[in-house]
């Protein structure tokens, strides 16, 4: 069983990825579940877990908030194509992979197919992926290098301090 606090930040970076469009409405929910099941409690959380995977899509943008407001966490509206929301996303899929959610390499693979070269926090990884890709010819060094170097940066990504989201513009 995983720790509240471990329990919070999962369900945190499930709320980023799913604003940002990373992942459904569903795994919230499966996150809120886990949630409640390693000790968190909320009226809200309750009601989140509740929720069926038909009714996710339409309950989550009116539950979520809230229920991360009872559990003192912060819901962060990021624009989709902010960089405070790219940097987000990447944050919480490197937590996701360290977790052991996601391999090495489908890591990398993740980071390169959303944000190429384009993402400066993230060049090591798109490199890194070019790298398994070599492997797949019998080109470069071991696969087990590269994952820990993709391990290495995932542990460097994940302690990367949180941008806020930018502010919305004055308007005119």
């Amino acid at each position: 069983m995983q720790s509240t606090e471990s329990a919070a930040r999962r369900l945190q970076d499930h709320a980023v990825l799913w604003s940002i469009g990373e992942i459904r409405a569903g795994d919230v929910v499966g996150a809120a579940c886990d949630a409640l099941v390693a000790g968190l409690d909320s009226p809200a959380l309750r009601a989140l877990a509740a929720r069926t995977r038909a009714e996710a899509d339409h309950d989550v943008p009116e539950i979520l908030p809230a229920a991360l407001d009872e559990l003192n966490l912060t819901f962060y509206y990021y624009p989709v194509d902010s960089v405070a929301g790219q940097e987000a996303v990447v944050r919480a899929l490197a937590r996701r992979m360290l977790a052991g959610e996601l391999t090495p390499r489908e890591l990398a693979c993740r980071i390169q197919k959303r944000f190429g070269y384009e993402l400066p926090l993230t060049e090591r990884l798109a490199e890194l992926d070019d790298e398994y890709d070599s492997l797949d010819y019998g080109g470069g060094r071991a696969p087990t290098q590269v994952d820990a170097e993709v391990t290495a940066e995932a542990h460097r990504l994940a302690q990367h301090p949180r941008t806020a989201p930018e502010p919305p513009d004055a308007p005119a």
